[in-house]
């Protein structure tokens, strides 16, 4: 491989992504090419993502939010892949040597794609929607978001669902001949702000996808969620 081709720049969508990522699981696995994918410890969500840039090689980064930190030093530096154990990070006269981790202490997506066992609920949300639930949830301090289909329409929900006397705030987002209760953690719900296409299978998996970017996320249901 040609030294150019080992040298690469960030741009503000794939640090964007990345910061996401972090937020999912601070340790990841990046693969050669333009795919970005994590999967949170505990493996109840999974995100992948396209970018523009093709990483020249596999590594992997135990502190990907000190890794981006590291970055912000920087106004737009080149990173070097030259080297087996560690990255290099250029900017005119400065250099930063940030070695890579051992791969196998790295919980990582599995190889093969992710499919949704079956696709039972339909809907839009748009980036307004995402925005007034999440703040929605931080103002009123509620950990459950809930798809509920009931009286033909498709509403989500914002509430604590072990609490009957709960606050609630919900917005209806579609139509529907279902009735259904699928439930969600807020904390699950680690997307970047924007408009989805959200199909949810009973099987208690979710899957949402950017409208605007090659970004997707997979998210797994409560096990108290109810269909038909």
């Amino acid at each position: 491989m040609k030294l150019k081709e080992r040298t690469m720049k960030l741009s503000d969508n794939a640090l964007a992504i990345l910061k996401n990522f972090a937020g999912i699981n601070n340790s990841i696995l990046v693969k050669q090419g333009n795919k970005l994918r994590t999967i949170s410890v505990a493996k109840n969500i999974l995100a992948e993502a396209e970018i523009k840039e093709e990483f020249p090689r596999d590594f992997a980064i135990y502190d990907l939010n000190q890794f981006l930190n590291g970055l912000s030093l920087h106004q737009d530096p080149d990173l070097d892949f030259q080297q087996d154990t560690y990255l290099s990070i250029k900017e005119g006269k400065r250099r930063v040597k940030y070695f890579f981790a051992d791969p196998n202490v790295i919980i990582a997506p599995p190889e093969k794609d992710i499919t949704l066992p079956t696709q039972d609920v339909c809907f839009q949300m748009d980036s307004v929607t995402l925005e007034k639930l999440v703040k929605a949830a931080a103002v009123y301090q509620l950990p459950d978001l809930s798809a509920i289909g009931e009286a033909g329409v498709i509403k989500l929900v914002v509430r604590d669902k072990k609490n009957d006397t709960s606050n609630e705030y919900a917005i209806v987002v579609g139509e529907t001949d279902k009735e259904f209760t699928f439930n969600f953690k807020v904390e699950n719900i680690k997307i970047i702000p924007g408009a989805y296409d959200v199909v949810v299978s009973s099987k208690l998996l979710s899957q949402f996808t950017n409208t605007q970017h090659d970004l997707k996320y997979y998210i797994a249901l409560e096990p108290d969620s109810t269909f038909g």
